[in-house]
């Protein structure tokens, strides 16, 4: 940290965020600025992108989703995410291409991380899916995923496996593709 260019985004860092991302450089060094602000250790604890997170979601208990979020970016399992491993997260949650966004999504299903999602993982990242719907839109919901159970088991009927069987990546990332519906149940839309 006693470096001359602590207070400047590496020019490693940077250049692999411009290939990875759809960040321009203006862009990551601006996100840089307001991480160091934030976060002037350079690392974002769960708690601390929770509270941000739930910014997005005020209508909203957020809180559950945003550990499964945390959790899928936090690759190296050490509790916090560096800014390299926030400006992925906000990449692959809001412009990411849709496969990779899909294999995001399925880490962020496959609770575990044993690299297969089962019909209980489904469960669970379905039910924090549900606590980020507002109140009045959950009235609006089909009938057969008004809950979050219903949405669990309409989801799990895409990838035609028994309630005991597992899904790998592979499979998860196809039946998804072949499937707007599945996309749809995936994630959290506001309807405004």
């Amino acid at each position: 940290m006693g470096n001359s260019k602590s207070g400047a985004v590496s020019k490693e860092i940077l250049e692999d965020l411009k290939l990875n991302t759809k960040f321009s450089e203006t862009e990551i060094v601006q996100w840089y600025e307001n991480f160091k602000r934030q976060c002037p250790t350079g690392r974002i604890s769960k708690e601390e992108f929770q509270t941000i997170y739930s910014k997005f979601f005020p209508e909203s208990d957020a809180n559950t989703y945003a550990q499964h979020v945390f959790r899928s970016f936090d690759t190296n399992d050490d509790g916090t995410l560096d800014f390299k491993e926030y400006i992925i997260a906000l990449h692959m949650t809001s412009t990411g291409k849709t496969t990779r966004k899909l294999e995001w999504a399925f880490s962020l299903f496959d609770v575990d991380k044993n690299g297969y999602i089962t019909k209980s993982e489904v469960k669970e990242i379905c039910t924090a899916i549900f606590k980020l719907i507002p109140k009045d839109e959950l009235a609006e919901l089909p009938e057969d995923e008004n809950t979050a159970e219903k949405r669990a088991d309409k989801l799990w009927k895409y990838f035609d496996k028994g309630e005991n069987d597992r899904v790998a990546e592979g499979e998860f990332i196809q039946g998804v593709l072949d499937n707007e519906e599945a996309l749809r149940l995936i994630q959290y839309q506001p309807l405004k």
